[in-house]
């Protein structure tokens, strides 16, 4: 029956396909070569399969057996995985690392990440989810996430942050909108009466959602992902204000123009600042420290940002 297949019995057959013979695997497991051979006519027997063709000298793997051995390997690396998990429970280690990522941080930086995470911690779950104002800090509030990315333009009342970088707010417009229309500096009163598209994040019932920041029109289309704001401006829609690092290549390609706004002439350009935060008094394990330090790194290497101190 397959249930009484040991791990043994997989273990030898996998160092009889590595050493090509039985008498080989036998020296490489401290075996007597008959051991090792009666075994694989037991697993044989247990599987239902003719595992070798024993019609030469030395015994030789069928296609079949082949195919178990390469069945063995996956089972073998499963196993490592398991071994590594039961070890890092014991010594207390971090399993799973749940994160929760404002949609505004840049993409690069967090596929980046999430490739060094998985080269690094093979043996830790990631639990990832992109989130906007609000519902980013509810999520570590909640405790249904370690770390979280945010902007500190939200209530971030109970959690501890730290700076990671400053996002460039660029009022844009497609080429086609009637505001990008000439060089002129944009009044509010003009704003005033252009549909600006503004994010919201999802909020439950009965909750207030985030203040509106930077809403100069009375006219408002609210939308809850970043992707679709970026669309919806640049089909010509709206207007809106963008992170620098999103809209860089659209303007660079004619595809978005930069408006100029009389709110921000001859001031500092609207920036929105981006921390790591955690709940207070929460201690972080090696993983979520490893975790937050390349997340600072990455994001301030995605946009060109000078390192801020760390504590």
């Amino acid at each position: 029956m397959l249930e009484s297949v040991t791990i043994d019995q997989l273990r030898t057959l996998r160092a009889v396909a590595e050493e090509g013979s039985f008498t080989a695997a036998a020296r490489r497991l401290g075996q007597g070569q008959p051991a090792v051979s009666q075994a694989m006519k037991r697993l044989e027997k247990q599987l239902g399969l003719r595992l070798f063709d024993r019609s030469g000298r030395v015994p030789r793997l069928t296609a079949k057996g082949e195919a178990v051995v390469a069945a063995a390997e996956r089972l073998h690396d499963d196993l490592a995985v398991f071994q590594t998990l039961i070890g890092r429970i014991k010594s207390g280690a971090e399993t799973k690392l749940s994160l929760a990522v404002d949609a505004m941080f840049p993409t690069s930086a967090l596929l980046a990440f999430i490739h060094e995470f998985a080269e690094t911690h093979p043996g830790v779950e990631l639990a990832l989810e992109i989130e906007f104002l609000a519902a980013v800090t509810s999520l570590v509030r909640e405790r249904r996430a370690t770390l979280g990315i945010a902007g500190t333009d939200v209530d971030l009342s109970g959690l501890e942050q730290r700076p990671i970088a400053h996002l460039r707010m660029i009022p844009v417009a497609a080429p086609s909108h009637p505001l990008a229309a000439g060089k002129d500096v944009i009044t509010d009163e003009r704003l005033a009466s252009a549909v600006q598209i503004v994010l919201t994040e999802r909020t439950p019932a009965g909750q207030p959602g985030s203040s509106d920041r930077g809403v100069f029109s009375t006219r408002t289309w609210r939308v809850a992902d970043l992707m679709t704001k970026h669309a919806l401006i640049a089909g010509g829609l709206g207007w809106g204000h963008e992170p620098e690092h999103l809209v860089r290549e659209d303007l660079a390609a004619g595809r978005l123009v930069e408006l100029r706004l009389a709110a921000w002439e001859g001031g500092l350009p609207p920036l929105r600042s981006l921390a790591l935060v955690r709940r207070k008094g929460s201690l972080l394990g090696p993983v979520a420290t490893w975790a937050s330090n390349r997340l600072t790194s990455l994001c301030q290497e995605a946009l060109g940002a000078a390192p801020h101190h760390t504590r």
